[in-house]
């Protein structure tokens, strides 16, 4: 059987491969028909010169356009939606419905749609008008982007259709699509789509590039490229690490999403007040999608006490008695059994599940695993091993004093949450613990599991290193994703028909919000 086509430069062809690779069933735990190439650094560089052009043509097309191709895009794929949910559940053993259809697959297009409204009204690019000395600047294009998506979102992270693609093309970058080995043929459909729509609307043939994977040595060197703007990657944090060395000693931006542990902090007056309720929700959240979520709840701190020996032990019940899911491929369930082990070593204590299996095809059983304060704080590096899956730690504090100093102990993390008493018999340590916290996760909660991430224009998915490779900026919410993939252009005393259309005297939408003498504005000069 030949290997599937790379698409390169508008074309699919075959690759100049080095090998090839099949994606496994992870329910039945067999591989999956069809064979991919592991493309050679004669793909990568024809991509790169192709991707070169079209991001010269792109900065010549209007925004209008740019947006048109993500709504045709988002209409083309769901007029083979049927299709594309039915390989990513082969591909993922994620169910059909509710996840991948009902709730996964619309948020995918909703996400290219958002973007395509970004593009059009354009006041993500924050352009900025000086008029006392005529200096103005913009956000603009960065160049072609790699985008590597991860195993656990075959459509909302797809390398070719997620949230990184969308805010790349929307801020009017060509995109090469790095396939997730895990969904291969999810991506190569959702990439027919993605070059059809292309020349629906007539952008540059290489917009949107595919190449299924590269080896670890052409992966560092492309990143690393002079060809390249910038890099956005979510996977594994060793992969990420050594894609940021390589893409950081060039000079080349890389948006990370490597590890969180996503810290859960209940209080005593929670548990007084709701301990069976507050269960309930940190067990679905956690067993949700056999917790294959960068923002599972993963580590939890509580304070020593009788209704916390009760809340372990009906937790503890509660994964025993549930259902134990699918991991996402082989690869997955090695790492949980891996990082398991490691905390074990580390000194938690097994109170429920530690071993694989228990499930359908590749599984781990649901773990709840157990340290004191104490020994946390001796040491907590280790365990603080993300262990992806199905898996939790529960931290017990002797007191508010040393529950705060575990706060300070956490890595970064994308999120961390605070239960506490409705009623305000909490609001004191609260106080205290927030103001710990807050520095180290980039979205806090109250009384809510973090699992989950709204497509708001006021998410932050991101969070302080090792969550992300840098803070300051989100990989979900439009429009602030979009200015990861942008240069800051500025202009000093250049005539006004020089000028871009979002720093000319009239507003080229009448839309766009400027910021004009420090005054935010959708009036024309």
């Amino acid at each position: 059987m030949s290997a599937q086509p790379v698409l390169i430069a508008g074309r699919w062809r075959a690759s100049q491969a080095t090998g090839t690779f099949r994606a496994d069933n992870p329910t039945t735990k067999e591989p999956l028909p069809d064979e991919y190439p592991v493309s050679s650094w004669q793909d990568c560089d024809e991509a790169l010169d192709a991707a070169a052009g079209a991001a010269v043509a792109l900065r010549r097309t209007p925004p209008e356009t740019i947006a048109a191709f993500l709504d045709a895009y988002a209409a083309r794929a769901e007029k083979r939606k049927d299709e594309l949910v039915a390989m990513a559940h082969a591909e993922t053993g994620l169910p059909r419905a509710p996840r991948l259809a009902d709730v996964e697959f619309p948020r995918t297009t909703g996400q290219l749609r958002q973007a395509a409204a970004a593009a059009r009204e354009g006041s993500w690019a924050l352009p900025t008008i000086d008029t006392k000395t005529n200096i103005r600047s913009v956000l603009a294009p960065i160049g072609p982007v790699w985008v590597f998506g991860p195993n656990n979102f075959p459509f909302a992270f797809n390398s070719a259709a997620g949230g990184d693609f969308a805010a790349a093309i929307a801020a009017g970058n060509p995109v090469i699509a790095k396939a997730n080995s895990s969904h291969p043929g999810t991506t190569r459909l959702c990439a027919e789509e993605a070059e059809a729509a292309a020349r629906q609307v007539g952008l540059p043939p290489a917009t949107v590039q595919l190449i299924y994977r590269t080896g670890h040595a052409d992966g560092e060197r492309l990143v690393a490229d002079p060809r390249v703007g910038a890099t956005g990657y979510t996977g594994s944090r060793g992969a990420g690490l050594t894609l940021k060395a390589a893409a950081e000693a060039a000079g080349k931006p890389i948006y990370l999403e490597l590890s969180s542990v996503n810290p859960v902090v209940v209080l005593p007056g929670a548990l007084d007040e709701r301990l069976e309720e507050v269960a309930g929700e940190f067990v679905g959240s956690c067993l949700l999608g056999a917790g294959q979520f960068c923002t599972n709840p993963g580590f939890v701190v509580l304070q020593k006490g009788d209704k916390t020996d009760a809340f372990i032990k009906l937790v503890a019940e509660k994964f025993r008695a549930a259902p134990v899911g699918t991991l996402l491929s082989k690869s997955v369930e090695r790492s949980l059994t891996e990082s398991v082990a490691t905390l074990v070593r580390a000194g938690a204590e097994v109170v429920a599940g530690g071993k694989p299996g228990g499930g359908a095809g590749y599984s781990f059983a649901n773990t709840l695993l157990l340290a004191s304060g104490e020994h946390f704080l001796r040491k907590h590096a280790a365990l603080q091993t993300e262990a992806f899956g199905n898996s939790t730690l529960f931290v017990v504090a002797d007191d508010l004093a040393e529950l705060c100093r575990i706060v300070d102990h956490i890595e970064g993390s994308l999120t961390g949450c605070v239960y506490s008493h409705r009623a305000g018999a909490d609001d004191a340590a609260y106080e205290q613990v927030a103001f710990h916290l807050r520095p180290r996760v980039g979205r806090l909660l109250n009384d809510k599991m973090p699992t989950g991430v709204a497509v708001s224009p006021a998410m932050n998915h991101g969070g302080p290193y090792p969550s992300t490779g840098h803070p300051g900026f989100t990989a979900v919410g439009i429009p602030a994703s979009l200015r990861r993939f942008a240069a800051l252009h500025c202009y000093d005393n250049v005539r006004p028909a020089r000028l871009p259309p979002l720093l000319q005297d009239k507003n080229p939408t009448g839309k766009t919000w400027r910021l004009v003498d420090l005054e935010w504005t959708q009036r024309n000069l």
